[in-house]
């Protein structure tokens, strides 16, 4: 046991990284908190659950990885000023029409949101720099399936039947977006990931990313049961008025 100790990073849980996982918890119960106070008493547990989680989902797109965007448009270092450019994380050649700079969080200093993302890139290196395959489903993330998030909670709050359409979409948007970004990995052997110890493997990589497919695939159940429902119910109406 001492010897596994040993063989940890030190700044496995040092203050950066329970800060990091601080702020989500408290994400988290700013979800719970809004379903309190916009929903009533009579909603269902399933659709109480996808409240919180399309809250907790929109909160986590609008404010962590919009700070990533952030970080990879307007952070940045000239390599030059760098000794060995070589161990930053990638930034792809001529991004935003430059060659002689490395962009994203890992040019963002002591920004508190920079040093989250450069805990994360310990397990995944791509999150600290700008890889052209994050970003671009990152883009799609902030912009697209955040609001989208924030129009599903609306709808449950009012009890509005189309929002399942909508849950379908965006959880199927998270379900593709899982896939493409590690997929490439899978493809080159997980060279930039880092599955080195329990926290980098378990927590990061996999229940981290997993909550974005476990979840998609309640939504999707919860919502498709509900379209079924109701054309039961219209199938039902269309056949007591035809016995009529």
């Amino acid at each position: 046991m001492a010897s596994y100790m040993a063989s940890l990073p030190p700044d496995l849980f040092d203050q950066t990284t329970l800060v990091s996982l601080a702020s989500t918890l408290a994400i988290l119960g700013t979800a719970y908190l809004a379903s309190l106070q916009a929903l009533d008493r009579n909603t269902s547990g399933s659709h109480r659950i996808l409240f919180i989680w399309h809250a907790f989902d929109a909160l986590i797109h609008f404010i962590l990885e919009g700070s990533f965007l952030y970080h990879c448009f307007f952070s940045w270092i000239p390599l030059s000023s760098v000794s060995n450019p070589h161990a930053l994380a990638p930034t792809a050649h001529n991004y935003l029409g430059y060659t002689n700079r490395a962009y994203g969080p890992q040019a963002g200093g002591d920004n508190p949101f920079a040093q989250l993302w450069m805990v994360y890139a310990k397990a995944d290196r791509r999150w600290g720099g700008a890889d052209l395959t994050v970003i671009s489903l990152e883009l799609l993330t902030v912009f697209v399936a955040g609001p989208l998030a924030c129009l599903i909670c609306y709808g449950i709050a009012k009890k509005d039947p189309r929002t399942n359409v909508l849950m379908i979409v965006i959880a199927t948007m998270e379900l593709y977006g899982g896939f493409i970004t590690f997929c490439p990995e899978w493809l080159t052997l997980n060279y930039n990931l880092d599955a080195s110890n329990f926290m980098y493997k378990w927590v990061y990589l996999v229940f981290f990313n997993m909550l974005w497919v476990v979840i998609p695939l309640y939504a999707i159940w919860v919502a498709a049961k509900d379209i079924d429902d109701a054309f039961a119910v219209k199938r039902r109406a269309t056949a007591g008025r035809k016995t009529k």
